[in-house]
């Protein structure tokens, strides 16, 4: 009985994944790599108990310390326009739930993900471990910094709102790497992707309004 019940939350699940692809796919997700990340990715494993139910509506849902995992579409139209290519070593600052570290990590080479609430990286770490991700290298600090040590970037997403251009970050892109970020100081921000020309500009283009929370300096000192 348990087993039946089992199979039929699973069928449940696949039938609203499929749905929510579907969805992602009318709203102008297009790239056949990110829904197949999407579609591969189980979203409830990173949901909480408490919204375990709605881990596949098509909306934000808050998590710990205050933060949420990200609304399905947005994840999927900030990975779209990273344009990651298989071989790409990208830099993701906001680590959250893992989940659109997760899905990165099905489109490139390698993802290095900082955050700054120590229950919130412990909590993805354990989430990778049981997918069996292994080009995924976590830092717990402030993500602001980037990580300099390992620059440059080809590609580098940044899921917390900056209040303005985050020239730290752009220094550790290459010259024609992408950045992909929410830039504003209030709660509707800026969806702005930067693609370097090579000769250490940026082209900017701004994408669409989006609400995020907020990139905080340093890192939490007790969470």
């Amino acid at each position: 009985m348990a087993k039946h019940e089992s199979d039929q939350d699973g069928d449940e699940a696949s039938v609203q994944l499929a749905r929510l692809v579907l969805s992602l796919r009318s709203q102008g997700v297009s790239s056949p790599a990110v829904l197949k990340a999407i579609e591969s990715t189980p979203r409830e494993l990173f949901t909480p108990d408490l919204f375990k139910d709605r881990a596949f509506e098509d909306s934000a849902l808050p998590i710990a310390c205050g933060q949420t995992i990200s609304q399905p579409y947005i994840v999927g139209l900030m990975s779209q326009a990273l344009e990651v290519e298989p071989r790409s070593r990208v830099l993701e600052i906001g680590t959250g739930s893992g989940y659109q570290t997760t899905i990165l990590s099905k489109l490139s080479r390698l993802v290095y993900t900082v955050e700054r609430y120590r229950t919130l990286l412990g909590e993805a770490e354990a989430r990778f471990k049981q997918l069996g991700l292994t080009n995924v290298i976590t830092r717990f600090g402030d993500g602001g910094l980037g990580w300099p040590e390992q620059a440059p970037f080809d590609r580098i997403l940044v899921t917390a709102a900056a209040p303005d251009e985050p020239k730290a970050l752009l220094s550790q892109l290459k010259p024609k790497g992408v950045l992909v970020a929410p830039i504003g100081k209030g709660p509707v921000q800026s969806l702005k992707r930067y693609t370097g020309d090579g000769a250490g500009g940026f082209r900017i283009e701004v994408m669409t309004d989006v609400r995020f929370v907020p990139l905080l300096d340093g890192v939490a000192k007790e969470l």
